[in-house]
Order: structure tokens, then sequence, then C-alpha cells
């Protein structure tokens, strides 16, 4: 059952662990809250969402990252070479749906953890047409989620990308197969990331925008030309239950920490 709360001080929040930027939205995201994470390639989408759920297992929390391209030798790569010291957390790998159960037992324990699910490994190691076959590659996700929920507690979760979700599941009828997505992430309690292809150009957030509509909140990343670097810039467009600065801030990653810089876009001098 929802809790209703009776003043905003009952509203927790997670952290986006992103100095600078924290303090322009009360203090993180409301726990509960899906959010769009929204940028074209290189804006760090992947690792500003890692650097959540990390530090939400350094105090203790259990998350479970889902990749349904990028391998998770890859993923490790990347956030080791950022780093990241995964000594100090539960990093589980489940790249076959067997070791699920296996997974949870290492769970338990009261030390936090990151749950990387290899949808491609999975994908690659099924062999039956119908798990193979449009929506069932949902349902393989939306399982996985819900046991790992069910037998170790999730506190939060990431999909890693609704592009590629729609490539594997290929909606028919977006409005209504999103609005049931986003219904079972909220029945489950859980804050929930998902990463969201999209040019600045175009003036949209997400695929089909019933997203934009259906999510709690739009963090957006994104790559702007200055002199002759290039400046990676988020800002907060949406975010439900928060009082947010809207404005555009420079992302920065220094001394295994990321910064937003406030003072809004760089000027093109």
């Amino acid at each position: 059952m929802v809790k209703v709360i009776s003043n905003k001080s009952e509203i927790t929040r997670i952290p986006m662990y992103i100095e600078g930027l924290d303090d322009n939205m009360e203090g993180g995201v409301p726990e509960g809250h899906i959010v769009l994470i929204s940028g074209s390639a290189g804006t760090m989408k992947t690792s500003i969402t890692f650097n959540v759920l990390y530090n939400e297992a350094l105090r203790g929390k259990i998350s479970v990252y889902c990749s349904l391209e990028q391998s998770y030798p890859s993923i490790i790569q990347q956030i080791v070479n950022m780093n990241f010291d995964l000594t100090k957390i539960n990093l589980i790998i489940i790249k076959d749906l067997s070791e699920i159960g296996v997974a949870m037992s290492k769970l338990k324990g009261g030390k936090g953890g990151v749950v990387i699910v290899d949808v491609g490994c999975i994908r690659k190691e099924i062999k039956d047409v119908k798990v193979a076959d449009n929506k069932s590659w949902l349902n393989v996700v939306k399982n996985v989620v819900k046991k790992i929920k069910e037998g170790a507690g999730c506190h939060a979760f990431c999909l890693d990308s609704l592009s590629a979700l729609y490539v594997l599941s290929r909606f028919e009828n977006p409005r209504i197969e999103l609005f049931y997505l986003f219904e079972f992430l909220r029945d489950l309690e859980i804050t929930s990331f998902l990463i969201s292809e999209a040019q600045p150009e175009s003036g949209k957030y997400s695929e089909f925008e019933i997203e934009e509509f259906l999510c709690d909140g739009i963090i957006f990343l994104k790559l702007t030309p200055f002199r002759r670097n290039v400046v990676r810039e988020i800002s907060v467009v949406k975010m439900r239950s928060t009082a947010t600065n809207n404005d555009i801030f420079s992302l920065e990653f220094k001394h295994n920490r990321f910064q937003a810089l406030y003072g809004g876009q760089n000027p093109l001098l």
C-alpha cells in the first residue's frame, strides 16, 4: 500500500551524488520516482546512473542495473577506469537466468551491492523462439527485477536503455504498453532510472514522448561546443514533488566525483 505523507519533510530522497546538483533539487530524487536519464551518446548517462547505484551500495542498499546491449565486461571496465572501488560493494553479475537464486544468496548479509543483469548474454544463451520474440524480453527484465526485489530487497533500478528495449520488444501500442511498464515499476516501490537516447536538436527527451508525461523526473545531458572543446552539460527538466533549479550546469568528473558547476551555459566565443 502506498504511503500517503502529511508533511514534505517525510519525503525521502536518493541523491544523484553530483556535487552542486543535489543542492539545487532539495537533496535528490524522491524515493519511488521514475526518472528519465536522457541525452545523446557520450554524455555519461551510464556513468552518472551507475554512480548513484554504487554510492547507494556504500550505504548498504541493493540495486539492479539491467543492460540490454552493453556487455558486463565493458561496463566494469568503464567504471573501474573511473576509479570506482568495487571491492567495497557486492558486485553480482547475472548472465544466465539460473544464476538469480545464487545472486540473491550472495546479497544477504548486510553489505550493499549492485546486481548487473547482462541481457545480451542471456539472449545468447536462450534458444527458445518464444522467449526471444517480441514482448517476452520485457517480461524477462520484469521477472528478474521482481525476483531480486522479493528475495533480497531492491532499492533502485536502472534500465539501460529504453531505446534498446523498444528494438527488442517492438511495442505495438506504446501508450498502453509504457503505461503498464511504468505502473509495474511503481508497484514495486523502487526508484527507477530509465536511460533514454535523445538528440538535443530534436526537442524530445524520449522516443515516443509519452515517457515524458508518465515519468516523475527528467534529467537531461548534452554536449555543447566551446571553443576547441566540447562541454558536457546537465539540467533537471522535470522532478515531481521537488523544487528544482532548472538552469543548465556544466558537468565534470574530477577527483573521482561528479560536479555540476553553476553559472549556466558557456558562451560560444
